[in-house]
């Protein structure tokens, strides 16, 4: 899987030629186009890896660093943002990126492993210390007087996600636990379903008092600003928070079931080719798979993809049941669609409490 280092040098040094744009003082420069969450994983794993590739090659890798929301991120590189590579939160904004200018192939998932997620996560909930709320499942946050903090679905994928989390646990009650009779059950049943989600999804956004524009905001509205009575939060994020503020600030709720979350990564293509940095961004990215990236990754609260270092850090990430996009949406792109795109079900939901803000 890893690709020889020296070898990728040597090619990435031969291709590139002294005149290309990706050279810069003798090294080579990286641009990773990311969402906000993982400002602090590509922090360490930049600094590994660069120091890997030097060690190992002799060439001086500088890797700058873009975080925002996801579908804002996507929205940069289509309106021209020259990113080597992108790690965004949801393979539907990757594949906008492709839609939109073709400057990676419409196969880019199929070229890493666990189609180009190297690690994973899923939704919690973060609430203050000894859960006053006494907040343990999604039908709990729907109680009077509850604030629920999430960012917005059209320019955060991390607040995609919790709006899916919250459909599929809605959705799998009206099927009577069970998801995978959408595909069985009757048509008028699976209307039901679906209207009970469409109706338990909206009466959980009326909660919502602000919505801002990433995870990350979101987690500074709830930490910082001391907004809300639960965050629903990847669950690195929460982790990360409790880690920064202290066990006696924070606690973390798991759902009796959310949804697994497979935040991909891909190079996008012309720009590499243009920049003569393809090879040191393959290397980049097939970092993350490699056995020190994946620590790196359960470092940093996201779930990594390998067997021994899952099993290594199986404490740190208790079991959870978990849906699929596949599953309960029938993928991103109709998820996108039917939830997501102007005029879909989220604009026709989403009311504002009173006197809060949009």
């Amino acid at each position: 899987m890893m690709r020889n280092l020296l070898l990728a040098a040597f090619a990435v040094l031969a291709g590139c030629g002294g005149g290309a744009s990706g050279d810069h003082a003798g090294g080579v420069r990286l641009l990773n186009v990311s969402y906000d969450p993982t400002r602090e994983l590509y922090r360490e794993v930049n600094e590994r890896f660069t120091a890997k590739w030097l060690a190992d090659t002799g060439q001086n890798v500088t890797i700058q660093m873009s975080h925002g929301g996801s579908g804002s991120q996507a929205r940069a590189v289509i309106d021209g943002l020259d990113a080597d590579v992108v790690t965004l939160a949801l393979a539907w904004d990757i594949d906008n990126i492709q839609r939109n200018g073709h400057r990676l192939p419409a196969s880019w998932q199929s070229r890493l492993p666990h189609n180009s997620s190297p690690y994973l996560s899923t939704i919690v909930f973060l609430v203050r210390k000894g859960n006053p709320k006494n907040l343990k499942d999604w039908p709990d946050l729907l109680a009077e007087g509850v604030q629920v903090i999430t960012p917005n679905p059209k320019t955060s994928g991390g607040a995609r996600w919790n709006y899916l989390a919250a459909w599929g646990y809605a959705l799998e009650q009206a099927l009577g636990g069970d998801l995978s009779r959408l595909g069985t059950a009757p048509a008028d049943e699976v209307a039901q379903a679906q209207a009970k989600a469409e109706k338990f999804v909206g009466d959980l956004f009326r909660h919502v008092p602000v919505q801002d524009t990433g995870a990350r905001a979101a987690t500074n509205t709830f930490v910082q600003r001391g907004i809300g009575d639960v965050l629903l939060a990847w669950e690195n994020e929460a982790m990360l928070a409790q880690q920064q503020m202290g066990a006696d600030a924070f606690d973390i709720v798991r759902p009796s079931v959310s949804v697994l979350a497979e935040p991909p990564v891909a190079l996008v293509d012309a720009v590499v080719d243009r920049k003569g940095t393809r090879m040191v961004a393959e290397a980049y990215l097939d970092y993350l798979y490699s056995t020190e990236g994946q620590d790196i990754v359960a470092r940093n609260f996201f779930r990594p993809t390998a067997p021994e270092v899952i099993e290594r850090y199986a404490q740190q990430f208790p079991a959870m049941r978990m849906f699929t996009v596949d599953t309960a949406f029938g993928g991103w792109d109709q998820a996108q669609k039917q939830h997501f795109n102007d005029g879909g079900t989220y604009d026709g939901l989403f009311v504002p409490a009173a006197g809060a803000a949009r």
